[in-house]
């Protein structure tokens, strides 16, 4: 072993042991007639030091040391004079004796510390070196920590971790596929599973009634702070279960994960939510409940009093920031602009402030009495100090638009903190939606979700009123505003399936090439069955209160879906290129 401890792991309890250590040079410094090293390796840092009085030869090395050269070092564990209670180290240091160097190393091209002077875009180049720094070390051990307590608790519960293909069949439903030729059939492709539904449902037919996987997937969309072309899932499916047996074991598996990686107890019974509720009183599907600041409608006590913005809209809605009518004009102007960007798409802002005096200042006085302005105040329960902001338009447009608003408030007030918990279950969401583009259903989650039973008569209606008020058994697990996992209740029976296809305008012939398999499973006495999955990236990032799921990815992409580290994707030659029988019509860089 090149090592009888690591960097992090020596205590004033040692001192006076003979240890050698491995590492790289953090830094070097001279003192007067002293060097100081700090070694680091992915434990921690530990403090050298070769005394001027050292042998000439030891001296003259620890002289031409430079930064991530790598280092074996011996020599005795003493009491450090100036001591660092920052360091888990920083009680003791080492008296080296000698000083072996395993490799130089060219200068970094960014500093390797906590806060590194490299853009995003330098360290990813050379991700090998931003790996080497704490932050990321942290979030990588996050992530080896939530897999390992995954499966001890889902072994615990009877489940199973079985391994499904990654080379399948191309159902372009939803994101598009990753797709990759095939040598030995000209002209056919597999796709690269965006999940592995399908197979985990097989494996409820073929018996495996607990199944398991933290499985790599891939979707070919664009790029965002949590979204990368392939990423990992917590994949989990079980037979003879309803929703309620599927949440109370996800329930656990959340708990156990909170407490044993982050030490945090969280609530006994997880609140539940509609979709429609969530979507009425947060914007958003996946509400961040640590915070109130519901969305109230107002269309009643504000519409038909001459204010054309307001009667020509269907729907005017209104949040209540608490302690915000100190706002300056400049302030309200800024955030007006604000809400008319396209990530937004509100038109404009009104505001309604209820003064510390209790006088009533708005941005629609003409128009309105104070009587009329209090009334909205009453229905959002204001208080002297707060300040109300509304929008107008669309039902369900509005309501996005109002949780943005209510997220960005959120934010300036530091009501977001990343280490306050606050988990929820959506339930009850529409099995399809209708897009008016195309003239027909799409899947709310996936096509093989099920109805819930008491709507099993609106399912198998002709009408597209009674088609929109089905719910599906189906259910999202989220945190701080952040979708977590979703899964639902899954058809079994080839009838109801072949009938959801036919909602979703998936013509038999479609419905037999793409998913014959499958369908042909249920004839042969599929179980009840459902499950989910959990965005595992998403969750090691949330426990390590972070919003971007990158650094919790050892090597991920950047926005425009490339590994800059490797140059990927990248040309393949001709002679590849005729071995998979493809011609490319894109321009080639000479």
């Amino acid at each position: 072993m090149y090592r009888t401890h690591t960097c992090g792991e020596l205590r004033i309890e040692n001192v006076g042991q003979t240890v050698t250590l491995a590492g790289w040079v953090q830094k070097s410094r001279k003192l007067g007639g002293m060097t100081f090293i700090d070694l680091r390796d992915r434990y921690g840092i530990t403090q050298l030091v070769v005394d001027a009085h050292a042998a000439a030869e030891l001296v003259e090395t620890a002289g031409s040391l430079g930064r991530e050269w790598v280092l074996q070092v011996t020599g005795e564990v003493i009491e450090r004079q100036s001591k660092n209670p920052k360091m888990p180290t920083g009680d003791i240091e080492i008296s080296l004796s000698e000083i072996k160097v395993l490799n130089k190393a060219n200068t970094p091209p960014f500093t390797i510390e906590e806060e590194s002077d490299g853009g995003e875009e330098l360290r990813a180049k050379y991700r090998y070196l931003d790996l080497r720094r704490g932050p990321l070390q942290r979030a990588l051990k996050i992530r080896h920590q939530i897999a390992h307590e995954v499966r001890n608790y889902l072994d615990a519960q009877n489940f199973l971790e079985i391994e499904t293909p990654y080379l399948i069949k191309s159902t372009p439903e939803g994101a598009r596929d990753f797709v990759v030729p095939s040598r030995m059939n000209p002209g056919q492709f597999y796709a690269l599973p965006q999940s592995p539904q399908t197979f985990k449902q097989l494996l409820m037919v073929a018996g495996y009634d607990r199944y398991f996987q933290i499985v790599r997937c891939f979707r070919d969309e664009d790029l965002r702070a949590d979204r990368q072309p392939e990423f990992t899932q917590i994949d989990c499916e079980m037979s003879f279960v309803e929703q309620e047996d599927v949440l109370n074991t996800f329930e656990g598996m959340m708990r156990t994960l909170f407490k044993n990686v982050l030490n945090v107890e969280i609530a006994e019974r997880i609140p539940r939510m509609s979709w429609y509720d969530a979507m009425d009183f947060y914007g958003s599907d996946k509400p961040d409940i640590r915070f109130d600041m519901k969305i109230h409608e107002i269309t009643d006590l504000v519409k038909g009093y001459g204010f054309s913005v307001f009667d020509g809209v269907d729907y005017i809605g209104a949040i209540n920031v608490e302690g915000a009518a100190g706002y300056t004009r400049k302030q309200i102007d800024e955030l007006t602009e604000w809400v008319k960007r396209p990530q937004v798409g509100a038109k404009g802002l009104v505001y309604i402030k209820l003064n510390e005096d209790g006088t009533i200042k708005s941005s629609i006085d003409k128009f309105y009495t104070p009587e009329q302005l209090q009334a909205v105040a009453d229905r959002l329960g204001v208080k002297k100090g707060d300040m109300m902001l509304v929008l107008c338009g669309a039902k369900r447009k509005t309501q996005n638009m109002l949780g943005v608003l209510r997220i960005e408030m959120g934010n300036r007030l530091g009501l977001r903190d990343p280490f306050n918990f606050a988990p929820l279950w959506v339930v009850d969401f529409p099995l399809v939606e209708w897009d008016d583009e195309t003239q027909r259903f799409y899947a709310m989650h996936h096509p093989f979700t099920a109805p819930k039973p008491e709507h099993l008569e609106l399912f198998y209606s002709d009408k597209k009123e009674d088609l929109e008020k089905v719910c599906a058994n189906a259910y999202d697990f989220v945190l701080n505003g952040t979708e977590l996992g979703g899964g639902s209740i899954r058809i079994h029976e080839a009838e109801m399936q072949q009938r959801m296809f036919e909602v979703l305008g998936i013509s038999k012939e479609d419905a037999e090439y793409k998913f014959g398999f499958i369908i042909n499973a249920f004839k042969f006495g599929a179980p009840p069955h459902g499950g989910l999955a959990f965005g595992f990236d998403r969750v090691c990032s949330l426990f390590g209160g972070q919003e971007t799921i990158r650094d919790y990815i050892a090597f991920p992409k950047n926005n425009q879906g490339r590994d800059v580290m490797i140059d990927s994707p990248s040309y393949i030659d001709q002679e590849q290129m005729d071995e998979l029988f493809l011609e490319s019509k894109a321009e080639t860089k000479e």
